[in-house]
């Protein structure tokens, strides 16, 4: 039985092997669940679209959208204020752009840099996503869900986490 497995693994095993074992399966478990929190809030942000009549854009750029807000930013600050995370920033943009949800133009200082701001019709689906947001916020604290506090420790630990990744890569190279 699994219990007898896992005591024949807790007995022939040293206590401190025993430990790490133990945050080694919490960590896949919580590295699992991040990837499909994110995938699960992509799919939240297309049904929401899906009901609404928003056809023409996906989840993942509705998202750039709502990131970007009332911010005039240029495509590399993109990344770096974690406004987007995927690797085909410029293709998302330019169908942003095709589409009239943003508005983008050179910089007068480097021609090569363009300043990429959200139009009405941007606003308007930042606004959409915002709305949900406010109606999962509500529902997840009024139905007892998870408390301030309790969102307030998940987001401590995972800056924590993210903090410590940024760490590992910045030593790497």
């Amino acid at each position: 039985s699994k219990f007898e497995s896992e005591m024949r693994m807790s007995m022939e095993m040293p206590i401190g092997q025993q430990d790490r074992k133990g945050f080694m399966t919490g960590y896949l478990e919580a590295l699992a669940l991040v990837e499909r929190l994110h995938r699960l809030l992509l799919d939240v942000i297309k049904d929401e679209f899906e009901r609404v009549g928003v056809l023409e854009i996906n989840a993942v750029q509705a998202l750039l959208l709502f990131n970007v807000g009332d911010n005039e930013v240029t495509a590399g600050e993109l990344k770096s204020r974690g406004y987007y995370q995927g690797s085909n920033v410029s293709y998302n943009l330019k169908k942003l752009v095709e589409l009239d949800y943003m508005h983008h133009q050179r910089c007068e200082i480097d021609r090569r840099s363009v300043r990429v701001r959200l139009t009405p019709r941007g606003r308007e689906i930042r606004d959409i996503v915002a709305g949900l947001f406010a109606r999962h916020a509500e529902g997840l604290e009024g139905k007892d869900v998870i408390s301030r506090e309790g969102i307030a420790d998940i987001t401590g630990s995972l800056k924590r986490v993210e903090r410590y990744w940024s760490d590992q890569i910045r030593y790497i190279y």
